[in-house]
């Protein structure tokens, strides 16, 4: 923990160039995106084992707390995802190191490009989502609770992985203190992993970028209800079978008002994902394996960045080094088991039901649950 200490304290101090900043940044936006990966691949998997928790993670994302968070998410992904490139090509290019200081200055500009318009589209869903007079904000302290099971589970994971060092310290009979040789039994291991996390950095960013154009820019975490097309790339047969009684009733009564509110206000968190993952395009579910992919790079190259930052700072320590690896192989393993359980399961009218349930007992000014209750 002293490397950590001193890393801090002379981050803090440095007054040099901009490659130091690259790297702290690099780090720190790194951990966020794995944070929210947790977060996200977790939640998202209720949709089908519990359809009435995920709606209440969506109300949870809709707060005040998280939409701020939102915009730290976006920085975050487009900072990494640039200067990942950046890493990458001057790793594979050496002879352009000499560089590296004007491509720094390349990433915080096209970093700075980008989110101008990006924040101004989100900035938009933020205003229009808060100017609803039926909005409902969930309290912030209901906000931080529902986070707990996260925190417990994230410390779970961490007494296992100490637990199980522990045990293989005892089965080997290593010592507290070891001291690190640049020749390795895992040398030809860490140098897959070292190609490894720049191919899978390549191949994420279209994927990354794709991702948050179609559920953080073209539509907002607001709008993840069914509404008809509100689903990116998703035009549904029937509207009214998954959006139910609310969206006929909408269409039944001729007002343009009452049929714009049907449309953006009826479904649920659920139905929308259910409408995603369903997309058949020439017999293919499109959105299912544009998901499926991205889950396996993202998880696998976040939570081996995780090991490495985790490691950097152990490595005089076998209990606590073996723990960090130990660590990111379960959380790995548990976001891929749970995340591909999810997508491989069809969520039934029975589970939309529940949602529908769930989201009149967080919020009965609902359009759905007034007019499914009149």
């Amino acid at each position: 923990m002293a490397s950590l200490v001193l890393t801090l304290r002379e981050t803090l101090r440095y007054r040099g160039a901009i490659g130091q900043w690259s790297w702290v940044l690099h780090r720190l936006t790194g951990l966020g995106v794995v944070l929210f990966l947790v977060l996200h691949v977790i939640d998202t998997s209720w949709a089908y084992f519990y359809p009435d928790l995920y709606e209440g993670a969506i109300a949870s994302y809709q707060s005040p707390l998280f939409t701020i968070g939102e915009f730290g998410l976006v920085f975050a992904v487009v900072f990494h995802a640039f200067n990942g490139l950046r890493i990458g090509i001057l790793d594979f290019r050496p002879d352009l190191w000499r560089y590296q200081k004007q491509a720094a200055y390349y990433v915080f500009g096209a970093t700075v490009l980008v989110l101008v318009p990006v924040f101004i589209g989100m900035v938009g869903h933020v205003i229009v989502h808060y100017q609803k007079p039926e909005v409902y904000v969930m309290p912030l302290t209901e906000v931080l609770v529902k986070q707990l099971p996260f925190v417990a589970g994230i410390v779970a994971a961490g007494i296992g992985a100490l637990i199980l060092s522990f045990l293989v310290g005892l089965v080997t009979g290593s010592g507290e203190r070891a001291t690190v040789s640049a020749k390795h039994s895992g040398s030809r291991i860490e140098r897959f992993w070292w190609s490894f996390m720049r191919v899978s950095g390549l191949l994420i960013v279209p994927l990354v970028f794709g991702h948050l154009a179609a559920m953080h820019v073209l539509q907002g975490v607001f709008d993840l209800t069914l509404a008809g097309s509100n689903v990116v790339g998703v035009v549904p047969e029937t509207d009214t079978a998954l959006a139910g009684d609310a969206l006929a009733a909408a269409l039944a009564s001729g007002d343009p008002q009452a049929l714009m509110n049907g449309l953006n206000d009826t479904g649920t968190a659920t139905e929308f994902v259910a409408e995603r993952w369903n997309l058949l395009w020439n017999g293919i579910a499109l959105w299912r394996l544009y998901d499926v992919a991205l889950l396996a790079l993202v998880t696998i190259h976040g939570f081996n960045g995780l090991r490495y930052v985790l490691t950097d700072y152990t490595m005089e320590r076998p209990l606590l080094r073996r723990a960090s690896v130990y660590f990111s192989v379960i959380g790995a393993l548990v976001l891929l088991i749970v995340g591909a359980g999810a997508m491989i399961g069809t969520i039934d009218t029975e589970l939309i039901s529940m949602a529908q349930e769930s989201i009149c007992k967080l919020n009965p000014a609902h359009a759905t649950c007034g007019v499914l209750g009149s």
